[in-house]
C-alpha cells in the first residue's frame, strides 16, 4: 500500500534532507545565515536524489531543544529554504516541523508538500514536558488552506517521550485512523537513529489495514529487509548520513548501498 504520488513504488523510502538550525534557535549559525543553510540541505538532496530515494522530506531536527509551539521566524525561514530548494528536487516532497503540527501543516501548503509527518495525537510525558498534540486544529487547518489532498503521517510513539495513554500501540494506532483521520501511521525509537521494537511495528501492521505503516526511525541496511517484510515503507535520516551520525551530512555511497539493497527487496 504507498501513496499515489509515489505512482507505482512499492516498500517506499523517504528520506529526511535535516535543514540546519534556523534562525531564533540556539544553535543557529548567524554568520552563515541562510545562504549557509540552503546550501547544506541542497547538497544533501544531490546526494540523496543520486542515490535513488523515492521522496524526500524536510526536517528541523537541528533546533535543539525542541519546542512545542513555533516560532514565527522559524517557521518563515523553513519555508524560504524549501522554496528556494523546490527547482532541484526531482522526487516528492514532505515536511515536519518538530514538534508543531499547525506549523508543519502551515510549511507544507505554502510549499506545495505532498505529506507533513508530526505527532498529531496522543499525550506524553516528553523530555519538552507534557505533550498533547491539537489534531484537529491541524486538519482543520490543512482544509482551510486548501490542501486536503496533502497526506498526514501520524508518528504514533513519540521519540523524547513516553505514553501516558496506557492502551496498546496497535490500538492507539487504529484508533487514530478512525477517530483522527490519518493517513498513514509511523512508529519510532525511543530517540531518533534508534529503531522502533519490532513486535510493535508488528502489531501495528497487524492492526493497520487501511492505510500505510512505515517505521520512522533506526531503519539501517542490516534491518531493513526485517522491516519491509512488515511495514509499507521507511523513513530514513541517520543511517545515510556521514558515519551514521544524526547531524552529519548526508552521504551518497551509504545512500546508493542502501538503496540497491531495497531494489532487491521489491
Amino acid at each position: 500500500m504507498v501513496f499515489d504520488f509515489l505512482g507505482t513504488k512499492k516498500k517506499a523510502v523517504i528520506a529526511m534532507a535535516h535543514i540546519g538550525a534556523l534562525p531564533g534557535t540556539p544553535l543557529y549559525d548567524a554568520d552563515g545565515g541562510m545562504d549557509k543553510l540552503i546550501e547544506g540541505v541542497s547538497r544533501d538532496i544531490r546526494q540523496l536524489q543520486a542515490g535513488g530515494v523515492d521522496a524526500i522530506m524536510f526536517g528541523n531536527e537541528n533546533d535543539r531543544p525542541y519546542v512545542f509551539k513555533a516560532a514565527p521566524e522559524s517557521v518563515a525561514a523553513m519555508t524560504a529554504v524549501v522554496q528556494a530548494v523546490k527547482p532541484m528536487l526531482k522526487v516528492p516532497f514532505g515536511v515536519n516541523y518538530l514538534w508543531d503540527p499547525s506549523a508543519s501543516v502551515a510549511i507544507g501548503a505554502a510549499t506545495g508538500a505532498r505529506f507533513v509527518r508530526e505527532i498529531f495525537t496522543g499525550v506524553f510525558a516528553s523530555d519538552m514536558g507534557v505533550w498533547a498534540p491539537d489534531c484537529a486544529a491541524a486538519s482543520r487547518l490543512r482544509r482551510n488552506l486548501g490542501r486536503p489532498d496533502m497526506k498526514l503521517l501520524f508518528n504514533i510513539n513519540a521519540e523524547f517521550a513516553h505514553s501516558l495513554d496506557a492502551r496498546p500501540i496497535e490500538l492507539r494506532a487504529r484508533s487514530a485512523v478512525f477517530s483522527s483521520l490519518a493517513d498513514a501511521i509511523l512508529v519510532s525509537g525511543p530517540v531518533t537513529g534508534e529503531p522502533a521494537d519490532q513486535s510493535q511495528l508488528q502489531k501495528v501492521c497487524a492492526t493497520v489495514r487501511d492505510v500505510p505503516v512505515f517505521a520512522n526511525t533506526g531503519v539501517t541496511i542490516d534491518n531493513v529487509r526485517d522491516t519491509l517484510a512488515l511495514a509499507s515503507g521507511v523513513v530514513i535520516g541517520t543511517h545515510f548520513k556521514v558515519d551514521g551520525i544524526t547531524w552529519n551530512p548526508v552521504d551518497g555511497a551509504r545512500v546508493k548501498r542502501f538503496m540497491d539493497r531495497v531494489e532487491t527487496l521489491r
